[in-house]
């Protein structure tokens, strides 16, 4: 072997370690070179030959020799690395007698950046090939001198395991014959600088427990059995449909539970409470729990911290068998920058944009994706759709994206450069996002994508072919920072703020919207939602549950977040997670906490029962205020129809006094009204002011309307009215 090639082989420098190990034919024979460092001697066995043949030892951990055949064979490699013959040995295939295990299509596909499937062709995949069990690594590492593959199949040295590039793909492959499911292993990458480095797999289906970092070889052994739901959800327009969301983050919501503990129970209590879908902080792999999963670094991996990724898909499928979606939170903004991940991945920028400005997110010391590179724009399409076709994900809430969408995103003058038409939009971003939710929405029927974007950029949720983003859905960003500013002030300043909770219906119809009470609006000194409510402990849960009832008659999805179904007066924290003690009944929790989840559980199951509620959430005709100007009065009223005209009518209370005979206007063509809701009542711990019976309108002219109601109306509190039927609901 020329001394160069050698020296290259040994420093994990090689882009062809095929062409100078394994079988070639030569003049002679069949020439066989290996190479295994700390072997004492490696015998070729060629079994249908009859033939057994020690190789000569060449140093450096090469053996060599020339078999007296006319083809080559299929042969293995008898590895000894005890003394004496016959102690410490291994019989294996020599990996390097295996053409690619890695096709043409697949190689295309990676080329363009339409490899819709990637984790098919990337990372490690168990497989028979040419009748041999082991396992395919493959990897995108285009800048790499040289790549190998190192694990506990290897101790962890690399030198004996150098993988080939397959030419201008970027893509570097081998296949290893004995290894299997359960593996350890990373990339270990020579860059151009001669540097090496060992690096997770980006396309990891499975990591090691953090702060471990190794990558898992990972083979689905899963059997789905939610075949209905999914049936059933590809036929489901969420536009039109009850949508009542519970966020929690997995790790905290019970300490100490896996994924098969949390499938036990977790959906019996979301479904107990009348919530529609679960939606979970980021469930990918990632270093430090204190981000919550807002830092991936295993983009294709749930996190290990909780169990394997079967035991993920055992959670999905009980949500499912329960009847009830799974939304994800998905990170494709940014991630950290660990020496042993995506940053720098192959000595160079890579998955990060090459031009600092870019790369660099001024906010969290993360880096950015380079969303005009068409094989990283892959890695993340591919991602979305794996999370849905692998572990039955119904959605995908997509965070962070406004700082996607703006070069200028928390950057001052000088740190940002314009795009091609001299403006401050990511069109590079853009693309990607629309290519995403297209991509997403053609091949998982029934999926939707939520946006979490906080400026007014036009168009996040109009379908791509007019132009738009995509999105099926927008958190309201507005909406929720508008009225927690307002419920924080005390009630006699309110009418000062009262539009703050009225200015949403000026662009409710801009988008289609969720409502959202999430995560962020309870930690880091905001304090938990009851515990920004003004007055006593009486008037905060009153507050709390008043702000419940409008938020859920407000046109658009809710979302709320664990902790504050029951009124949770501490922020949360990682690392206790709810305060689950209050709901005790020895701590007398009956009216305090436990009577705001009743409340919570009866604004769900009369919501489901109240198509006014969801019908014609993106719809302005589904919408009608009966009174948005009684400042003075804290008070807010208003009607909702389904899409057969029948209305439902909301009124809150914001002030702490009872409002005798407070007229509202009503459709004259309801001849009977019935309280369907009313926040203030005993049982969730108000005063229990009602309008027992059959309310019948008034020929009294008010707001509009030729007849109204003479309410009385609680304290801090929101009473709903539908028109009475028989049978109740």
């Amino acid at each position: 072997m020329p001394d160069a090639d050698r020296e290259r082989l040994l420093a994990g420098a090689h882009h062809d370690p095929h062409a100078l190990l394994g079988a070639h034919p030569v003049r002679g024979g069949v020439a066989v070179r290996v190479l295994r460092p700390y072997a004492r001697a490696v015998t070729v066995l060629a079994e249908a030959q009859g033939l057994r043949a020690e190789l000569h030892a060449e140093g450096g951990g090469f053996f060599a020799g020339v078999l007296p055949l006319l083809e080559v064979p299929a042969y293995e490699l008898l590895v000894r690395y005890g003394e004496e013959p016959g102690t410490d040995e291994l019989r294996v295939p020599d990996p390097y007698r295996f053409l690619p295990a890695l096709g043409d299509l697949d190689l295309h596909l990676l080329a363009e950046g339409r490899h819709e499937q990637l984790w098919h062709a990337l990372g490690a995949r168990v497989l028979t090939h040419a009748g041999v069990a082991g396992t395919r690594f493959a990897v995108w590492a285009p800048n790499a001198r040289g790549v190998r593959v190192a694990g506990d199949f290897n101790c962890w040295d690399g030198t004996a395991f150098p993988m080939r590039s397959l030419g201008s793909s970027g893509v570097w492959e081998l296949f290893v014959p004995g290894v299997a499911e359960g593996a350890l292993y990373k990339y270990e990458i020579t860059t151009r600088d001669g540097t090496r480095s060992l690096r997770a797999d980006p396309m990891a289906r499975r990591t090691e427990c953090p702060p471990a970092t190794a990558s898992v070889v990972e083979r689905s052994r899963y059997e789905w059995r939610d075949a209905e739901w999914l049936a059933a959800r590809a036929d489901r327009t969420p536009h039109t449909e009850p949508m009542s969301v519970y966020e929690l983050h997995l790790a905290s919501w019970r300490h100490g539970l896996g994924y098969r503990e949390l499938a036990e129970q977790l959906p019996a209590y979301v479904r107990d409470l009348g919530f529609t879908h679960v939606e979970l902080m980021p469930p990918a792999e990632h270093p430090f729990g204190g981000s919550w999963g807002y830092q991936v670094t295993g983009f294709y991996a749930p996190t290990a911290r909780l169990g394997t990724p079967d035991d993920f898909r055992a959670l999905v499928d009980a949500l499912h068998r329960a009847g009830i979606g799974v939304l994800m939170d998905w990170v494709p903004a940014h991630f950290p920058k660990d020496e042993w991940a995506l940053a720098r991945f192959d000595g160079e920028p890579l998955y990060e944009h090459a031009d600092p400005r870019r790369a660099e997110h001024p906010d969290w010391g993360t880096l950015q994706f380079d969303f005009g590179r068409r094989e990283v724009r892959n890695f993340l399409v591919a991602n979305a759709v794996y999370w849905c076709e692998e572990f039955h994900i119904d959605g995908l809430r997509v965070d962070a994206v406004a700082s996607m969408l703006y070069l200028d995103y928390s950057r001052e003058d000088g740190q940002w450069s314009p795009n091609a038409y001299g403006g401050r939009e990511d069109l590079d971003a853009v693309a990607f996002l629309q290519e995403m939710n297209a991509t997403l929405y053609r091949r998982c029927p029934g999926v939707v994508t939520l946006a979490e974007e906080s400026t007014a950029w036009d168009g996040v949720t109009r379908p791509t072919d007019r132009g738009g983003l995509g999105f099926g859905f927008k958190w309201n960003m507005g909406w929720m920072h508008d009225s927690l500013e307002y419920v924080a002030k005390d009630p006699v300043h309110r009418k000062y703020h009262h539009g703050e909770m009225t200015f949403s219906m000026v662009y409710a119809w801009s988008e289609n919207y969720v409502l959202p009470v999430s995560h962020d609006e309870v930690v880091h000194g905001k304090r938990a939602l009851v515990s920004k409510m003004p007055g006593d402990w009486w008037q905060r849960r009153a507050n709390h549950r008043a702000y419940l009832g409008f938020m859920w008659a407000h046109p658009g999805k809710q979302l709320l977040f664990m902790g504050q179904e029951f009124a949770q007066g501490a922020e949360w924290s990682e690392a206790h997670g709810p305060d689950w003690w209050l709901l005790d009944p020895a701590y007398g929790a009956e009216a305090d906490h436990r009577g705001v989840r009743d409340l919570v559980r009866d604004l769900n199951t009369v919501y489901a029962r109240t198509p006014a509620l969801w019908e014609r959430d993106t719809d302005p005709g589904g919408f009608r205020w009966i009174d948005a100007d009684a400042a003075e009065d804290n008070v807010f009223s208003f009607l909702r129809f389904d899409a057969a005209g029948r209305p439902l009518v909301a009124v809150s209370n914001f002030s702490p006094v009872v409002r005798h005979a407070y007229r509202v206007g009503v459709p004259a063509e309801v001849p009977g009204w019935r309280e369907a809701l009313n926040t203030d009542a005993l049982a969730y711990g108000g005063g229990d002011v009602r309008n027992a019976g059959t309310l019948t309108p008034e020929r009294v002219p008010s707001h509009g309307h030729d007849v109204s109601l003479a309410l009385d109306l609680p304290p801090l509190a929101t009473v709903w009215l539908r028109p009475e039927r028989p049978g109740g609901l």
